[in-house]
Order: C-alpha cells, then structure tokens, then sequence
C-alpha cells in the first residue's frame, strides 16, 4: 500500500509521454477560445457573457484533477475496473433506455440526474466495454517458444482451448452494451461496436469468427432497415423506446436529399426555404461558416454564424474553428488527433504485456473516431449525429471521461517506459487454433 500511495502522489506532477500531454493541452486552450467565441447564443438571452468560458474552464480544470490522479495508478489496478463499471453501466442503461427514468431532452433519456449534477450513462459505459474488451482479450492471449524458418520466436495467439472464449464474451458484452445505448443514441452506438470491433481483430480474435459474426450483424441491420421503412413514422412514436428511429431516419434521408424533395414537394417550398428549415438549419449555417472562412479565416472571436447555429459550443465546434482559424486551424486541430493516435499507437507498441496495449489502442480509437465523426457532421460528410469533439466541445460528462481516457493513457505510457522494449510485428502466420502473430520477444 505504501508503494502505492508512493506513486500516486510522488514525483514530478506531470507524468508520462510528454507528446500526449502536449496534444492535451493545445485541445484544452483551443476548447476555452472557440467555446468563449460559440457561446453568444447562450450568452444573448441576458446570461453572463463570461459564463460559458468559466464553466468550460471548471471542467477542464477538474479534468485536469482526473488526469494527474489517474495516471499516477499503476496500470494493472485497471484491470479491476470493469468489475466494477460494467454492471454499474447496464443498470444505468437499464433504468435510463428501458425504463425511461432520467432526465427527457430533445424527445430522448441520455441524461441521469442527482441534485445539480448530470451525466450521460453511455459514456460510462464506454469505458466499461473498453476496459472489459481489453482485459478479456489479454487474458486469452499467450505466447509461446517456437521455431519459425530456422529462427527462435515467441508466438502469439488465443490460448489452446479458447478459440471462442474472447470472441464469446466480448462480443456478447458489445451486443448488450451497444444495444442499450441504440435505443437513444444511435451514432455512440455504432461508433463503440466498431471500436470493439477493430480491438478483437488487434487482440488476434480468429477472422473466420469475426467475419460470421459480421454477416449477421449486417444481416440484422438490413432486416431492421427494411423494418424501419415497412411500419409508419406514427406506429414507431407509440412504442416505447423507439422515437428516435423516427430522428435517425430522416437524418439520414436529408444528408442525402430525399428528405428535402419530400418535404418540398408536400410543402410545396421553396430551395431556400428547405435548406433553413429547423430540421436542416444546423448543416446549412455550418456549411455556411465553413464557407465564410475564406480560406484564411476571419480570426478568434470574430464568428457569424455562431448567432444562427444551434449547438455551435458544442455539436458544431468545428464550424466556428473553421469560421474563424481557417483552414489551416481546420488542418491543425485534425492533425492533433491524428498525431494523438500515432502516439498511441507507440505507447502500445512498447507494452510488453497484452492488457495495458489493448486498453490504451481501446481509449485512442475510440476519442480519435468520435473526434473524426464530430468534423465529418460539421463539414457535412455524416449525417447529423450530435457527437462532441473531444476536449473542445463544451460540456461535462465527455470532458470528464476523455480526461480519464487520457489518464488511463498516460499511466500506460509510463508503465511501457518503465518495462519493456519495442517488439516489432511481422507476418501473420495462421495454424491450428487462431491467426497467430510472430514478434521478436512481442507480449508476454
């Protein structure tokens, strides 16, 4: 205990790679000015003009607690999380999906409430699948002495015996998990089975599983597609559960016009008029900062369409970054996520067991994506999905759990620094039980 205690609170305070903290702080400044320039909106109905910089300022600060408390706890406690988190987050779903407890916001339950403070069950439960993904498929990996062409390696692959087991309860974790947070929230969803999903495929999950696997999961979302067309918009608004099917589908039909030329059609409206309707506002006055940019921006504070666009502190961040930085703000804010994952990417290589490079590649993808999402709604790649862009986006909830994302992450980093030696990847080689992989002393 008194190592522990040691670690946790000795030392330097800022600890483990230093790219990452770098990353860290260039999203935290940039988050305070493009949330301070966003805001008017919230600011315009006489609330305090300072008021949303200060909140953003008292979340990043107690991300920033999170931060230097996390990545003091040494890497292998992680492991005993999920215990802990994944029943903690089905009842969350349970109670908020199922049973429609919670806080109701724009006709869904996503938000949990006790007395002033309020949280997104979904994003304890990413963390909980993550975590449990990464501890399940560290713990049916091995490695083994073999003789490969002549040359000693360590083989890696699923223990004998086990070829089903990681595939089996990852999988079955992900189906209940993302199936709880579908029902409210379509796009955490989706972007969390397939975060699960490139992990069992990094954690060496056999691919003739994982290609079966898919077919029916692409099976059943065809079955629920054709489903969603076949009963009426009305029918789906009765049951339980199910308004936003309504949502996703006509999000999904305006990014790609039918929508629109329906409602022109019964409405009998005109182009302009469609484009500034409330149900496509949000897309059309963010096309409309990106295009006011000009190229090299109009500068910090100096944004337009932050009056008109709804959600631009947070949803549509990016939009005002591009407003206002330009495009090589655009480029520059892109280019730290990016680098974040490449960082990542290092600190798993140099893991010289399974848990610790599985959970850190889990927590990268997963922020990397949302963030790559959030910028494809706002330059108007996706369809609208209402994810935040990690770190800059106003909020609570998300700030705090990319904060221990990015604990977690650091507190690996140092444990890679501390124990092992790079291991590079070669040839997949398949055999008997899985694909296995051979490194030059890889995973233990």
């Amino acid at each position: 205990m008194g190592k522990f205690v040691k670690d946790l609170f000795g030392g330097n305070l800022f600890k483990g790679d230093k790219g990452v903290w770098m990353i860290y702080f260039f999203l935290c400044m940039i988050s305070l000015v493009e949330v301070y320039s966003a805001s008017s909106r919230l600011t315009f109905g006489g609330g305090h003009h300072w008021g949303p910089m200060v909140s953003q300022a008292g979340f990043l600060l107690m991300g920033l607690i999170v931060i230097l408390f996390v990545h003091r706890i040494p890497c292998k406690w992680f492991m005993l999380f999920p215990f802990i988190l994944l029943p903690v987050a089905v009842m969350l779903l349970l109670y908020t999906a199922v049973l429609g407890g919670g806080s109701n916001i724009n006709e869904t339950n996503r938000w949990v409430s006790f007395g002033s403070i309020s949280f997104q069950p979904s994003e304890v439960a990413k963390a909980a699948l993550l975590m449990t993904a990464a501890v399940v498929l560290a713990k049916t990996q091995a490695e083994r002495e073999d003789y490969v062409k002549g040359k000693k390696r360590k083989v890696v692959g699923a223990i004998k015996g086990k070829r089903y087991l990681a595939f089996a309860i990852v999988g079955g974790a992900a189906l209940l998990i993302c199936g709880l947070i579908f029902i409210d929230n379509f796009s955490t969803a989706a972007m969390l089975f397939l975060v699960v999903v490139i992990m069992m495929f990094i954690g060496h999950v056999p691919n003739d599983l994982m290609m079966k696997g898919l077919l029916v999961i692409v099976g059943a979302a065809a079955i629920f597609v054709a489903t969603i067309y076949a009963v009426p918009e009305n029918t789906w608004k009765e049951i339980p559960g199910c308004k936003r099917v309504v949502t996703m589908k006509h999000r999904v039909e305006r990014k790609f016009g039918k929508g629109d030329e329906e409602a022109k059609q019964k409405a009998n409206k005109s182009e302009a008029q469609i484009l500034t309707s409330d149900e496509n506002s949000q897309t059309t006055y963010a096309a409309i900062a990106i295009a006011n940019s000009d190229v090299i921006g109009l500068g910090p504070g100096n944004s337009i369409q932050r009056d008109f666009l709804q959600h631009a502190e947070s949803d549509f961040i990016y939009a005002i970054i591009v407003e206002e930085l330009g495009v090589f703000g655009a480029f520059f804010v892109a280019f730290l996520y990016l680098v974040l994952l490449i960082r990542v990417g290092r600190i798993a290589q140099k893991c010289p067991s399974f848990f610790p490079a599985y959970l850190v590649l889990g927590f990268g993808i997963m922020m990397v994506l949302q963030a790559f999402v959030n910028m494809s709604v706002a330059v108007g790649l996706f369809p609208v999905t209402g994810q935040t862009l990690p770190l800059i986006s106003k909020g609570g909830t998300s700030i705090l759990i990319t904060s221990f994302y990015i604990g977690v992450i650091l507190s690996v980093s140092r444990y890679a620094e501390k124990k092992a030696q790079k291991a590079p990847l070669v040839e997949a080689v398949p055999n008997g039980e899985t694909s296995e992989y051979y490194t030059d002393g890889g995973m233990s």
